[in-house]
């Protein structure tokens, strides 16, 4: 039996690992972390993070060839392979604060493994890193462990998309698996490519060089949120002309060279790894003396918070230029939709905005609790505290107790229950203020029937 150990029982070990589970039962997968509450949750009936079909896949393993542990040594002692999948945020202090990614949980659990270790191992990055992270490991292996022990390092990057996690672990376009090009290097590769290929298509599985690898999550997040942020700046253009931005996107999708996917406007991207990962790309050309490249790609995020900034001025500009103690009903809080993950939601940015312009918000969202809103406003530099989160902020149940009495509704989650055919609209209609507005942030809804009914809409990147 191959033994493996994760460490990190996040986002990206948690349900990564436990699909290496599902598809490998004579592999051992053992996954670790010191959060002796997140370890209890992943043993429990309710599991510490919201995906579809995870549930499935972790109570049918679990206590079988799955396990959840905070005995991170033993763990480490018996693993033939083990993944470092932590957090790696963004500094918010000393050098590089606001845009490097701060390495200290990678070094410390690296440090760990070689205090630990009593045989060789293979070492492979999860968490994304920058480029060339892995030589610093390297390095601290081998300064801190016996001689006699090897470690080969491997980068092994995520490409989850929260919400389709599990068909995007099952059903992967790509699993990108970067060794050193020695000997020893392949060998420890191919340990890897072999687990992979037990329910992934062999030409699916890519293998390169350590740093391609590496480089290869930067870049493939930066060029995705460079389509959400292009998209978004021609949306500008089309409420000022009369275009309609879907129509745009549309025409600009059927060209082969360019493709239909990521061209949907919205009030600006969000997630734990667009930002992080393009202001580490900055952080790195900057450091590589690409002064010109730095600010290419810094454009991307600046671009995306001016999206979000236009959108909640033209609310106010649209509720008569103000909404002082106007009751504003927010629906949808976390980043998209499927998910309970809230890191860098427009939803944050848009309620600290509407909180200044002293207006009454109602939110509402399925799958994020009010624990969870409340924390995400009042964190430092979000502007808001907490005795005035309690004053304007209130945390719904329902999208109808969150629209009751409001004299607009906000759109900032693309859940499906927000639909036209979800959500009785009337319903709705009857129980807001007149005249009562609508602003579709994510182009979910049906303009024209909502006009039908008497609301007064006004949608991203459409004039009318």
């Amino acid at each position: 039996m191959v033994n493996i150990c994760c460490i990190g029982a996040g986002y990206v070990g948690g349900p990564s690992c436990a699909v290496i589970a599902y598809q490998c039962h004579d592999v051992k997968v053992t996954i670790v972390d010191l959060n002796q509450a997140r370890i209890d949750a992943w043993n429990s009936d309710e599991l510490p993070i919201y995906e579809p079909g995870l549930d499935e896949i972790v109570f049918a393993r679990r206590g079988k060839n799955l396990f959840f542990t905070t005995d991170v040594d033993q763990a480490i002692i018996d693993a033939d392979l083990i993944f470092v999948s932590v957090n790696t945020p963004t500094k918010k202090t000393g050098m590089g604060a606001g845009m490097a990614a701060d390495l200290a949980y990678i070094e410390r659990a690296t440090r760990r493994i070689a205090e630990v270790a009593t045989s060789s191992k293979v070492v492979i990055e999860k968490s994304t890193v920058p480029c060339r992270t892995a030589q610093s490991m390297r390095t601290i292996l081998e300064a801190n462990s016996n001689k006699n022990i090897r470690f080969d390092i491997l980068s092994n990057p995520e490409f989850l998309a929260e919400g389709t996690a599990i068909n995007d672990l099952t059903n992967p376009d790509r699993v990108l698996i970067g060794c050193l090009q020695t000997p020893e290097g392949f060998a420890a590769q191919q340990k890897l490519v072999d687990i992979y290929t037990r329910w992934i298509p062999k030409e699916k599985v890519i293998t390169m060089n350590l740093w391609s690898s590496e480089l290869s999550k930067l870049a493939a997040n930066a060029l995705l949120a460079q389509r959400i942020s292009s998209i978004n700046a021609l949306s500008a253009i089309c409420e000022a002309t009369g275009a309609d931005v879907d129509e745009v996107a549309y025409a600009c999708g059927t060209d082969s060279r360019i493709g239909p996917k990521f061209l949907k406007a919205s009030v600006g991207f969000g997630g734990s790894c667009f930002q992080k990962d393009i202001l580490n790309l900055v952080y790195l050309s900057e450091q590589l003396h690409l002064p010109e490249v730095a600010a290419y790609w810094k454009s991307v995020v600046t671009m995306n918070e001016y999206q979000k900034m236009r959108f909640t001025h033209r609310i106010v500009r649209t509720l008569f230029n103000t909404v002082t103690h106007k009751r504003i009903a927010l629906l949808g809080f976390a980043f998209k939709k499927d998910t309970g993950d809230t890191r860098e939601s427009a939803a944050i940015t848009l309620c600290s905005y509407l909180i200044q312009e002293r207006a009454n918000v109602a939110i509402y969202d399925p799958k994020v609790s009010a624990a969870q809103i409340k924390m995400d406003l009042t964190e430092p530099g979000v502007g808001t505290n907490e005795a005035t989160v309690e004053k304007h902020i209130q945390v719904c149940k329902t999208a109808y107790e969150a629209c009751a009495d409001a004299a607009a509704i906000v759109i900032c989650t693309e859940w499906d229950e927000f639909k036209m055919h979800q959500l009785d609209y009337q319903k709705v209609f009857d129980s807001m203020q007149k005249p009562a507005f609508i602003f579709d942030g994510r182009l979910i809804l049906d303009a024209p029937k909502l006009r039908e009914i008497g609301f007064r809409v006004e949608t991203i990147g459409k004039s009318i």
